[in-house]
């Protein structure tokens, strides 16, 4: 709509030309009705007779218009927060789920959003609840937790997409929370809790085998130096004797007990 031009009429022109000659015979109080202020975060999008003034919007500061003839819109610039609230959704995996977010979008564009969509706002919002519905829906529980910035990505791409024709720039979307059943979360609990035990299992086993393989290595070493046992028991007395305990310990020379061991073989 923005982008068609056609002519006026000659009754228009007539038209214009009245409201001309009436702001003139009635200067200066009618330039108070012809001044119309423009902040620097609006546009003015002005309509005369009906028909876009021109492809651009006007502002901002100071434009004039023709009171009878003309009418003007402001079309607000600012970055707009769009709340989703929160949409029951079926995942891929048939899990009841309810996902909010939020959208922040600007106009970049205040002549097609305008003349090419009824409430610009209200239809961003409508779409992105129903893009947020469709995209999550093609998703998997675990995805949906797992992969939020890549959805939030693919949703932004849509809405971007789909507003260009209404003048609108998605500039982020964000996904607030992701509410599950109360059993959902309880059974998701425990297979995390057996993962974590089934974890808690491996590693001690893989302890205990490179603790047998260090004792291994340890008698190899001390069977090749009998002295090392030696001092190794003496190592082990000084630290027992360091701590503030009441164990009793009798030193015996190992060499009494390698000889009872020997007679005991010979036996």
């Amino acid at each position: 709509i923005a982008d068609r031009q056609e002519g006026i009429s000659v009754c228009g022109w007539i038209l214009i030309s009245l409201s001309f000659f009436l702001v003139l015979i009635t200067f200066p109080i009618s330039i108070w009705a012809c001044i119309k202020v423009i902040r620097e975060y609006e546009r003015a999008v002005v309509f005369r007779l009906g028909r876009i003034l021109s492809k651009k919007a006007k502002g901002p500061g100071l434009i004039l218009i023709l009171p009878c003839t003309d009418t003007f819109i402001k079309v607000d610039l600012r970055t707009v927060t769009c709340n989703i609230p929160p949409q029951e959704i079926l995942t891929k995996d048939a899990v009841t789920t309810r996902v909010d977010g939020v959208v922040y979008y600007k106009i970049h564009s205040a002549v097609s959003a305008v003349a090419n969509v009824t409430d610009v706002h209200s239809a961003t919002f409508l779409l992105a609840q129903t893009t947020l519905r469709n995209v999550l829906g093609t998703q998997s529980l675990a995805q949906l937790l797992a992969g939020r910035e890549e959805i939030a990505h693919s949703i932004q791409a849509i809405l971007d997409s789909a507003t260009e024709q209404w003048g609108i720039k998605v500039a982020r979307v964000e996904i607030k929370d992701v509410r599950i059943p109360v059993a959902m979360q309880r059974a998701m609990a425990a297979e995390a809790e057996a993962a974590r035990e089934a974890r808690a299992k491996i590693v001690a086993a893989e302890g205990e085998m490179n603790a047998s393989k260090a004792l291994k290595q340890a008698s190899m070493v001390l069977a090749e130096s009998p002295a090392g046992l030696q001092l190794r028991y003496l190592q082990t007395l000084t630290n027992v004797a360091a701590e503030n305990n009441s164990t009793i310990v009798f030193p015996l020379p190992i060499d009494i007990l390698e000889s009872f061991g020997q007679k005991n073989r010979g036996g």
